[in-house]
Parts: C-alpha cells; structure tokens; sequence
C-alpha cells in the first residue's frame, strides 16, 4: 500500500493543452477565412471588370473599281488602248459602263476578252460590217443600226448583259422624256446599239415602248452610273474633243462637234462629281469619223495610261489607305 502512494505521488499529472493557445490559434484560422471570404468577391469584381479580348480586326474591304468609258465615235478606238495599259499594269477592274463608243468596248471587255483580244478585233474590223443604210423614205436617220446590234451579238454569242464576267451598264437617253436609262439586263447587242444611236445618223431604238437614242446626250462620260452600280473608285476615260480644236471635215463632224458643245458643261459637272481619275488620250489629230486610224487612237490611250499611271497608283493608295483607316 505504501509503495501504490510513493507510486502515485512520483507519477506527474497530465497538463491540459493549453487555452491560451488554443484560442490564438482559432483567432489566427477565423482572420484567415474572414480574409479569405473578403479577397474572394474582390477577385470577382476584378474579372467581371476586365475587358474581353477583342477580336482581331477584320481586313478592309478591297476596292472596287469602276471604268467609265466615253462616247466619241471612232475615237473610242483609244479606250481599248486604255484597256490593255491597266492589264498590263496589274490593275484589276471590277465595274465597267459604257456611254456609245464606250458602250461597244466595254461591252467586249466585260464579257471576259482581254485588252489583246480586243485590239486584235478591232484591228480586223470591217467597217462595213457595223453600217446599213437606212431606205430613203426612212428619214429619221441615215444608217438602221440593226448591224451594229448583230455584230455586237454575235461576237459575244448573244450573251446577255446580266451573264458578263463583269458587271456591265451601257447608257442611253430616253428620246421622249430626255432622261438617261442605264441597261444592266437583257440583250447586249440592242442595249449598245441605242447607247450608239446619234440622232439623225441612226435611227431611233424602241426597246418595250421606249425609243432611244445616244447616251452621250445625259452622260458623256458616264462616271456616276460606274457609282451608281457600286464602284468605290472611278477611273474615267474622257476621249471627246475640245471643241476649240476639233476637226470638222463633214457633216457628221458637225453634228458631233454639236453634241460636244452641248455637253461640255454635263461632263465637266459628272467628272469632277463621280470620276477620282480622269484620263484623256491625246486624240486632237483624229475626229469622230476618222476610222482609218484606229490603230494610233489604241497606241494614244497605251501613251495616256502610262503617262498617268504613277498618279493614279497614288490616288488609289491613299483611298485604300483610308479605307482601312475607317475600317
């Protein structure tokens, strides 16, 4: 018995765990949720205030260029030389509109065939192949047209405006209301033939009740209708003559030096509203009757294109560059 006390007595008790720790511990766990629950919503905010990611930037739209080409007769040899310049440059067009002379080389080029092919066409061209002289008692105009118009078709094998590679729009004048009409459906052939139909030379066109007569009355040079069918930038070919020069060695000279002098101030209001570029071949040695010489009006418009074509390269830097500015 005496030996259990002297036992117990040695033994050492037990020490409670000690409740001044115990609660600093539970202070240190309890500041550490509170400031884990503070940075939490904090974090939240943070990310729901972040901006999102931006897309990447959509490349600009490229340009669309439009060729606005003319009237002028047998000058309007010149704009297959313009023609082959811009190829031969690079310079892709998209939109093309023809006003008479215009009317007939766009046409061609828009259906696909090259500035080459053209002048080789032009250059094997019968001009009596485009003429049919009108019976005498037919005094609204000297030639029908109607061979102008198959010649037109059968070279693009009646393909209609609306089928070309490239959007096409031949302009004439209504001959009753006075009112320009842009043709972008239907027959090619019969389309440029009333954009070609100079009064009292050829015979008014009737096209579903409506007669026609040469689109260079309302447009001479039809750069706003290039606008009007989407080009974002026009090149206009202006191959009319100054009428202070212009030669007038018969009667259909005359009447087209009239038509010059009537439409100078159209023109120069069309140019300087729609056109960004203007190039005017150098034609004052040939007038509008003057088909013997349409091989020097195709090397005139090579000549202007290559004199301008620096120009026009900047112009249509700066106008790209703006676009993608806006953009």
């Amino acid at each position: 018995m005496r030996a259990e006390g002297s036992a117990r007595r040695r033994r050492k008790p037990l020490k409670p765990s000690s409740p001044r720790l115990t609660r600093r511990g539970f202070s240190i766990a309890c500041a550490s949720a509170l400031l884990a629950a503070c940075a939490s919503p904090a974090t939240r905010t943070n990310e729901s205030n972040a901006a999102p990611a931006r897309p990447p930037a959509a490349p600009p739209k490229p340009l669309r260029i439009g060729l606005a080409l003319g009237g002028g007769a047998a000058r309007g040899f010149a704009h297959i030389g313009v023609i082959k310049a811009l190829e031969a440059r690079g310079l892709q067009i998209d939109i093309v509109c023809g006003t008479s002379a215009g009317s007939v080389v766009g046409a061609l080029y828009a259906s696909g065939m090259s500035g080459l092919q053209i002048n080789k066409l032009a250059l094997t061209m019968d001009e009596a192949s485009i003429s049919d002289w009108a019976m005498p008692f037919r005094t609204r105009g000297f030639l029908q047209g109607v061979a102008l118009q198959n010649y037109v078709d059968t070279t693009l094998h009646h393909r209609p405006i609306e089928k070309m590679v490239k959007p096409l729009g031949v302009v004439a004048t209504d001959l009753r209301s006075g009112q320009p009409i842009l043709f972008q459906r239907g027959d090619t052939g019969i389309a440029v033939r009333a954009s070609c139909s100079v009064p009292s030379i050829f015979e008014p066109v009737k096209i579903a009740g409506h007669e026609y007569v040469d689109g260079g009355l309302v447009s001479p040079v039809p750069a706003s209708f290039a606008r009007k069918m989407g080009a974002d930038f026009v090149i206009a070919v202006d191959i009319s003559a100054d009428p202070q020069s212009a030669l007038t060695q018969n009667s259909f000279d005359v009447l087209l030096q009239t038509f010059t002098i009537m439409g100078q101030t159209i023109k120069t209001y069309e140019l300087e509203k729609y056109a960004d570029f203007v190039i005017r071949p150098n034609l004052a040695a040939m007038s509008g009757s003057d088909f013997g010489h349409r091989n020097e009006a195709i090397l005139a418009g090579e000549v202007a294109v290559s004199q301008l074509y620096a120009a026009l390269e900047r112009k249509l830097a700066e106008r790209r560059a703006g676009v993608a500015t806006a953009a």
